[in-house]
């Protein structure tokens, strides 16, 4: 079996020219043969064995970052109906994005298993093998060679940068978009060497709309097409070119739609910069790309731009210069080997190039999960190098070389994996790698705020106002924390900064005002009620807080007013539910009064209160026992007044 032939550098053998200008392929003097089936069982144990290295991801819980977005709190997922899907293709999405076809899978996997997580990272995983899969059979149209399409394979599956797009749940579009693009270029492929069949033709140009509809970074498929006619040996005429049209319009429109979404994030940059810091930082940006290839260490999944504000900029920024001149100079040499070299970095630029942040945006200016698809163009030059090798035992030696990386690859990955487990555990390593930056203790200290974990939170956000004092965004966070633990003054001491900055956030008003409230100045709490549906009618919490507030005051009828139109926008607020039952005692409506206790109860069945107080409503409609019931459950659940109320009334 013939396992080696190469492309002839653009010529064309005339004995074998196709009908259609299809470049030809001649066989080596030299080339091996092996047994039949080694590399289609040696794909097989790629597979294998990535599924055995990513098995750890299954057990990762949801990373809170972005997946609370996509996931937990995504209301979209939850209304599986035409007027659901239409919302998810027609609108955009989680920071401003528009991706449909992947929200469309967490959408499904939603109706299975809710928020759980296990089911998305094995869907995930699923989606890396698949890829790997299609990296093999992409690398065997362009080669010819099996060995080389199974060391890209093999690199492209092991990788520890490509564990960000895998192990972390919000990484769906990375894979989804890529099995598409894949898919696309394997068809164009089959275009160009079954006679340019419109067939084939249609089928690439639906494939790469689908990527696109999965993320928008597949708007460089159409340039990778002219680069792979040109790898090919297909001469670039009017015909090729007017072939791209359509997917160079799709790019434009998606890319414009992109730009739209992205209008918001772009201006969110920490510091200015100016143009020579941005420079440097687009050459980095380069040169860590291909360092990280053969370095994969130091892996963080933040890469923060460098506070120039406060030092200078570290020596590496500068050194990534003369290194990509280095590696353009050694391109320049005539070698039988250059055309690979020049497709392989062409490949990997064009993929890589919408990453690179030539407007910088954001607080990270590189990310390991970029490199999902643009390193294939990397891995394709190593692979080759691997197979163009013609004596026997240089190429052994460099086939134990790759297998070496891969092995080491694989442990990193292996290892990185474990850090995607949660949230804290993955912001608690960027904190490691980046100890000085506020950002990262700032996420932490959300993670673990929402998680239920405040006091943790609260030194995580004193550390984070400690190396960015300046930073209103964590102080009003903090603020909101104090309220959470009962530090009312500092809670008003930090929301107080907090609106002297910035008087545009109505969450804030509400914040101070329960804090004003709990420090007994209900006068200044219902002014900040009051601003707040001011700036927005539509707050449930303000009605409510109001409501509670008018009760306090002996306004009843208006207490009843807000808390009703609180219900309206929230009806399962179990806390209105019972702020509601309150008052319809008050008004002695006792039976009102129970409904609500009721309905609070089933929404929240473990808060005491409710039951206490049911029973307090309870006692005048006569039902003692039902009365003595909810006391005693209110006793269990550790209520302080309940067994007081047991020993007066029940025996």
């Amino acid at each position: 079996m013939n396992l080696e032939p190469i492309l002839m550098s653009g010529k064309y053998n005339k004995k074998q020219k196709a009908k259609h200008g299809k470049p030809a392929r001649v066989m080596p003097k030299d080339a091996e043969a092996a047994p039949p089936g080694v590399f289609k069982g040696a794909i097989i144990a790629v597979l294998l064995f990535t599924a055995l290295l990513y098995i750890r991801a299954l057990f990762n819980n949801l990373a809170s970052w972005d997946d609370n977005e996509y996931i937990l709190f995504n209301q979209m997922l939850r209304n599986f109906t035409l007027d659901g899907i239409w919302e998810i293709f027609s609108t955009f999405h989680v920071s401003g994005n528009y991706h449909p076809f992947t929200l469309m899978t967490y959408m499904v996997e939603f109706q299975f298993v809710g928020i759980k997580p296990f089911l998305y990272h094995l869907v995930n995983v699923l989606f890396h093998l698949l890829n790997t899969w299609l990296v093999y059979k992409l690398v065997e149209k362009l080669s010819r060679k099996e060995l080389t399409a199974v060391l890209v394979a093999l690199l492209f599956a092991v990788h520890p940068m490509h564990v960000e797009s895998v192990a972390w749940i919000s990484e769906r579009k990375d894979l989804l978009y890529t099995l598409f693009y894949l898919l696309s270029l394997i068809v164009y492929m089959d275009y160009l060497e079954r006679g340019y069949k419109l067939k084939l033709y249609l089928v690439a140009l639906t494939l790469f709309i689908c990527s696109l509809m999965s993320k928008s970074a597949a708007v460089t498929l159409p340039v990778l097409l002219i680069a792979i006619d040109l790898y090919m040996g297909r001469k670039i005429t009017l015909k090729s070119l007017g072939e791209k049209v359509p997917f160079f319009l799709f790019s434009i429109f998606f890319g414009i739609l992109a730009m739209i979404s992205q209008d918001k994030v772009v201006n969110s940059l920490p510091q200015t910069y100016d143009l020579v810091e941005r420079f440097f930082f687009l050459t980095y940006s380069v040169a860590f790309y291909i360092v990280k290839l053969v370095a994969p260490f130091n892996l963080s999944a933040m890469h923060y731009y460098p506070n120039t504000l406060a030092e200078p900029m570290a020596w590496e920024y500068y050194a990534s210069l003369p290194l990509l001149i280095l590696i353009g100079l050694f391109l320049l040499k005539k070698t039988k080997f250059r055309k690979e070299l020049l497709f392989g970095l062409a490949f990997f630029l064009i993929t890589i190039s919408i990453m690179i942040q030539i407007i910088p945006f954001g607080f990270a200016h590189v990310a390991e999960r970029y490199t999902y698809v643009s390193y294939i163009g990397l891995f394709y030059i190593a692979a080759q190098a691997v197979s163009f090798t013609r004596k026997k035992q240089k190429r052994k030696l460099a086939l134990w070389i790759v297998l070496l990386f891969a092995a080491i690859f694989s442990a990193l990955t292996f290892q990185r994996i474990g850090v995607w487990k949660d949230g804290v555990v993955l912001f608690t390593d960027v904190i490691e790698k980046n100890p000085k930056v506020y950002h990262g203790y700032m996420i932490r200290g959300i993670i673990r705020s929402d998680r239920g974990d405040i006091e943790e939170a609260l030194p995580d956000f004193n550390r984070s106002i400690e190396y960015n004092p300046g930073f209103i965004n964590c102080i009003r966070l903090r603020g909101y924390l104090h309220n959470r633990l009962k530090n009312f003054d500092l809670a008003l001491k930090d929301l107080n900064q907090t609106i002297s900055k910035d008087t545009t956030k109505a969450d804030d008003y509400i914040s101070r005002g329960i804090a004003n409230d709990a420090m007994g100045n209900a006068a200044a709490a219902m002014k900040d009620y009051n601003r707040a549906l001011r700036m927005n009618p539509n707050l449930f919490l303000a009605y409510d807080n109001r409501g509670v507030l008018k009760a306090k005051a002996g306004d009843v009828e208006g207490a009843l007013i807000d808390v009703n139109k609180a219900l309206e926008l929230a009806p399962e607020s179990a806390g209105t539910h019972s702020n509601r039952g309150n008052i319809m005692a008050m008004q002695s409506d006792f039976k009102a009064s129970v409904a609500d206790f009721t309905r609070a109860i089933e929404l929240d069945p473990e808060n005491p209160r409710d039951y206490f107080n049911r029973g307090l409503s309870l006692l005048p409609l006569n039902d003692t026992a039902a009365a003595c019931s909810d006391w005693n459950r209110a006793v269990e659940l550790g209520h302080p007044g309940a067994s007081q109320m047991v020993g007066l009334y029940c025996k």
